[in-house]
């Protein structure tokens, strides 16, 4: 399933059913080495991932120049590469460490930039990291505050980029439903990247976009389906949005591991092919940074789930009845 293709927008750029999210070789929480970057990037070239996200906001900057660097390795036609508009990074005299999750000094600030020029002058800066001519996708990072803005200033400006050729698709990446609906609704967007909207334990998404993008043909790449770790390792303490999960949430993702251990399946393959149920979706973008992360999550999309384990968790209320699963009309 990894080497599987599916395509977004007008020039059909072709995306990897499992995709590479770059933000933990920017050094998302805890620091790795360039080598250790460029071993899980060449790892996920192995094993099949041809789909590759990053952001300035990674680590500013870091894991735009590592990834830009590990893929010179390889032929530019045989990947696809977004990364994202909306936060510019500016150079600061500073001696203290980044203060927004990556363990990086804090040698640029971030400045919120929904503008024409704001969205030119960030992926300029993009592609000088990166390393290349082009990128295949940019996505409007996070404009939950900046929705109004997003719309009557950024989008026009990346709908030329697009009609210029300088990108093959533009889209916008949230962790909610609501503003990416509104721009499927409003707009002639490729994609939505939505994190943690989509997934065993979450089907916000269904509300609204998907069924939407769907109708739209908006290609929906699906982050966080294991929603901050809960679905990875469900036990007392565990992150679920980045915050320690509730007690009936980690109730819940308890009850889907032990359906899921019924039927000789791990919950997190459950939950990796539960993300491209949807007819919406094209890919699962997962946050690798080691080669045995990278390996792992190629694994757990190959590894059989069989049809009565949907089943089940319907039949236990753990899934609703009109929620699509792989390999059913929705």
């Amino acid at each position: 399933m990894t080497r599987r293709q599916r395509s977004v927008g007008r020039a059909a750029v072709p995306l990897s059913t499992l995709s590479f999210g770059a933000a933990g070789i920017g050094n998302l929480f805890t620091a790795i080495t360039d080598r250790e970057a460029d071993q899980a990037v060449h790892t996920a070239w192995e094993c099949g991932y041809r789909y590759f996200d990053t952001a300035p906001h990674y680590g500013l900057g870091l894991s735009e120049r590592r990834l830009g660097r590990a893929l010179r390795h390889y032929p530019r036609e045989q990947y696809a590469l977004s990364t994202k508009v909306g936060r510019l990074l500016v150079p600061q005299d500073g001696t203290g460490r980044d203060t927004e999750g990556f363990a990086v000094p804090a040698t640029h600030r971030r400045e919120w930039d929904f503008t024409a020029d704001g969205v030119r002058r960030s992926l300029e800066a993009s592609l000088e990291r990166l390393g290349l001519d082009r990128v295949d996708i940019v996505y409007l990072h996070d404009p939950d505050d900046h929705a109004d803005q997003a719309l009557d200033e950024a989008y026009p400006a990346l709908e030329r980029l697009r009609a210029e050729g300088v990108v093959g698709a533009i889209g916008v990446g949230m962790n909610q439903t609501a503003v990416p609906a509104r721009f499927v609704r409003d707009t002639d967007i490729d994609a939505v990247l939505l994190a943690g909207r989509y997934t065993l334990l979450d089907q916000s998404g269904l509300d609204e976009l998907l069924p939407l993008a769907d109708e739209r043909g908006v290609g929906v790449v699906n982050a966080g389906v294991f929603n901050s770790g809960l679905l990875a390792d469900p036990a007392p303490g565990a992150r679920y949005d980045y915050r320690t999960a509730p007690a009936a949430l980690l109730d819940r993702a308890l009850a889907l591991k032990a359906v899921c251990e019924r039927h000789g399946v791990p919950l997190l393959a459950a939950a990796a092919q539960f993300g491209l149920g949807h007819p919406a979706t094209v890919s699962v973008l997962v946050g690798v940074r080691r080669p045995e992360q990278v390996r792992d999550a190629a694994e757990l999309m190959e590894r059989p789930v069989p049809a009565p384990l949907w089943a089940e968790l319907r039949e236990r209320g753990l899934l609703p009845a009109h929620v699509p699963t792989p390999g059913q009309a929705p």
